[in-house]
């Protein structure tokens, strides 16, 4: 009898409930083939995407123009004479990830670390639960609170650094910066969580050796288990960059829905919230030009994506 088998002794007699080497054999083909097709389903989800957006998007970029779509600035596709330009939609999608990823990677990494490393047990028992509400509230809540709280507090930053000019136009808090902000705290989960996995999977046997050569907790921190956990912290900034550049019912609600240049204190309308806005209404060549949108921003995730695992398979290279 193999020594891998369970048996069960009933009135003398003996049973095998791994059964014999065919039977396994088939189960394991059996497994194989069901894994092999769910990888096929994921890579044939991909494909689809992909080809639909094509398909669907470079219409419009061929009858409008790539200069005039891409590099045009004025956004009127319901005018008598429409104009299709999204650069500051672009743009506005591009500034806006990449000040919320700056604002929020750093906090996001630097909680994780408290957490697993030296927050003491009792608190982090009380963050670490907060952490994980924070990853269930519905984008939605996170717009209405932008909207009730963080909103008037940036209309009245804005009275008061504008007070003099007249040429500004106030937006009532509705701004690039509120979105910034809500976007900000909307990656923290996801920054959070997975960081927080990946120092804790660094084995303490590197630690020892760090304070065995007498550095410090911070040195060994900085030194040793961000270094080694970096692999997974990478993984959640691309995550968190993904979350960002994918949202719309909260930016919308805050961002003032306007297309505008990215500054700080305009009304703005990201790639996501274009869609959104319009989708409902849009006919024709402006349904289209919606499409061609939704192609850019799928271009622009799937660069990030590329360049971020592109930069990790390096350093990783490098470290080994």
């Amino acid at each position: 009898m193999h020594s891998s088998e369970v048996i069960i002794l009933n009135n003398q007699h003996t049973f095998s409930i791994v059964g014999n080497s065919k039977n396994k054999s088939a189960v394991e083909k059996m497994a194989q083939g069901i894994f092999t097709l769910c990888a096929f389903i994921a890579i044939l989800a991909v494909i689809s995407i992909t080809v639909y957006m094509i398909i669907n998007g470079i219409p419009a970029l061929l009858e409008v123009g790539l200069k005039e779509l891409l590099f045009g600035t004025v956004w009127k596709p319901t005018a008598e004479n429409p104009s299709y330009g999204i650069l500051y939609v672009i743009l506005t999608s591009i500034v806006g990830t990449v000040m919320a990823v700056v604002l929020g990677v750093p906090i996001g990494i630097l909680t994780a670390v408290f957490l697993a490393e030296t927050a003491p047990k009792r608190l982090a028992a009380l963050v670490k639960p907060a952490v994980e509400l924070l990853a269930g509230i519905p984008s939605v809540i996170y717009g209405l609170l932008g909207l009730m709280i963080l909103n008037p507090l940036m209309y009245k930053l804005e009275l008061f650094l504008f007070k003099d000019s007249e040429t500004h136009q106030f937006t009532g808090g509705a701004n690039l910066l509120s979105a910034v902000i809500v976007l900000a705290v909307m990656i923290l989960p996801t920054v959070i969580n997975i960081s927080e996995a990946a120092i804790r999977a660094v084995p303490n046997s590197l630690r020892n050796a760090s304070f065995a050569l007498g550095a410090s907790e911070i040195q060994t921190i900085l030194k040793v288990v961000l270094p080694t956990a970096k692999s997974g912290i990478i993984t959640a900034i691309v995550l968190g960059v993904g979350r960002a550049i994918g949202e719309a019912m909260a930016i919308t609600l805050v961002s003032g829905s306007s297309v505008n240049a990215p500054y700080p204190f305009n009304s703005v309308r990201f790639l996501t919230t274009a869609i959104v806005s319009e989708m409902g209404y849009a006919a024709g060549m402006h349904r289209q030009v919606l499409f061609t949108i939704g192609l850019v921003l799928f271009v622009f995730i799937m660069v990030i994506n590329i360049s971020l695992t592109s930069i990790l398979k390096k350093g990783d290279k490098d470290n080994g």
